[in-house]
């Protein structure tokens, strides 16, 4: 039993076994279980390699585990017949698309795949809320004659399902090596000192670049060497202010008391201040990790958490009418998050005592004015 990982349409990936001596070579197109049916892939990685990405990627099994199998060798006819199949992708993703219109919901389909046997269709859309669309399942499920599945994904998955050159002008890294979709916060971007501008910082799919993280650890770590923006500190000259830093070329840039700017390296800058008599600190740079990696990114919020959409899945047949059905209904607000008007604090009205009705002197005159002598009581 070797374990296999097979790629399809979309870069969509699973893992299966093969029943055999050796396993079949890499980009061979193989037959393989399916939801209720069998699909046709391609062999993307098998051996050691296909059990390191097992544990190590979304689509894996881990420890666990899968029992899906490889079937046999796709034929040659089996292939050509795939490729037909995939042509008719777009022709079932632009007439689901006008259902979408007719029914007047606001969502967008983003791709469409037929399984290889023509017994699912899938249909990709991404939406900004929650879509009640179990009339458009019927519709579907009845036009196609066969079995319909809706999946929500987020804008980072679907970038990756199309694919595309990046401003780089290489293929995106979703989908050519990225094993797993991290958020991206724009701390990232203030921590390498950026253009905060989004159009800059911004990929295809409108969140900020994934390759924002590959050096942020680097830049996390330099700056620790560095005294802070801003601070005070002791030197031959007095007091001054550090201005910027520049980790690159191990230089910082000082403002004395007399508004005189200079830039010193930083091992000068320590030496000078070591014999002030105010050494500064030094920390070693520690090499990174994924533990480390994983608590800085918990204590910071993430700016694009509204991007991880879980799956919304539903699933019609055209024999079954049951349907399975999503929340739609708005969430109950709770009574102690509910916004309250703020309270008003009544003040005393002036003239009450030893006036009739409790009103105060309408001829403008003070409230601290004495009572007046005699009259009717």
């Amino acid at each position: 039993m070797h374990l296999i990982e097979v790629a399809f349409k979309g870069n969509r990936k699973d893992f299966f076994l093969w029943e055999s001596d050796d396993p079949p070579p890499l980009k061979t197109a193989v037959i393989v279980d399916a939801d209720r049916g069998e699909d046709l892939g391609v062999v993307h990685s098998h051996g050691e390699l296909a059990q390191k990405r097992n544990a190590g990627t979304p689509h894996g099994y881990g420890e666990a585990g899968t029992t899906k199998k490889v079937r046999r060798l796709a034929t040659a006819e089996e292939v050509l017949r795939a490729k037909e199949m995939r042509a008719l992708n777009e022709d079932a993703r632009r007439r689901a698309m006008e259902r979408v219109k007719s029914n007047a919901l606001v969502m967008k389909l983003s791709d469409a795949e037929w399984q290889w046997d023509r017994k699912k269709l899938t249909l990709y859309f991404t939406a900004d809320k929650r879509v009640d669309f179990r009339t458009l399942v019927r519709e579907l499920a009845s036009m196609f004659r066969t079995r319909i599945e809706l999946k929500q994904i987020g804008v980072r998955d679907e970038a990756k399902r199309l694919d595309g050159i990046g401003r780089c002008g290489r293929q995106y890294c979703s989908s050519s090596w990225l094993p797993e979709l991290r958020p991206v916060n724009l701390g990232v971007a203030k921590d390498q000192r950026l253009s905060l501008n989004p159009s800059q910082i911004s990929g295809a799919c409108g969140r900020l670049m994934c390759c924002l993280r590959y050096e942020h650890e680097f830049y996390v770590q330099s700056r620790k060497r560095f005294p802070k923006e801003g601070r005070l500190i002791k030197t031959k000259r007095g007091e001054e202010k550090v201005v910027s830093n520049d980790i690159f070329r191990e230089r910082v840039v000082l403002r004395g008391e007399d508004g005189e700017v200079r830039t010193i390296l930083l091992s000068e800058l320590h030496a000078e201040a070591e014999a002030a008599g105010a050494p500064l600190p030094v920390i070693a740079p520690t090499p990174p990790s994924l533990d480390a990696d994983d608590a800085e990114e918990s204590d910071v919020a993430h700016e694009d958490d509204d991007e991880i959409v879980s799956e919304d899945v539903i699933v019609a047949d055209e024999q079954e009418s049951d349907v399975v059905e999503s929340d739609t209904s708005p969430a109950v607000q709770p009574a102690d998050t509910r916004e309250r008007r703020p309270s008003r604090r009544r003040g005393r009205r002036g003239g009450r005592r030893n006036r009739p009705g409790g009103r105060g002197p309408r001829d403008g005159s003070s409230d601290s004015a004495p009572p007046t002598q005699g009259g009717d009581s």
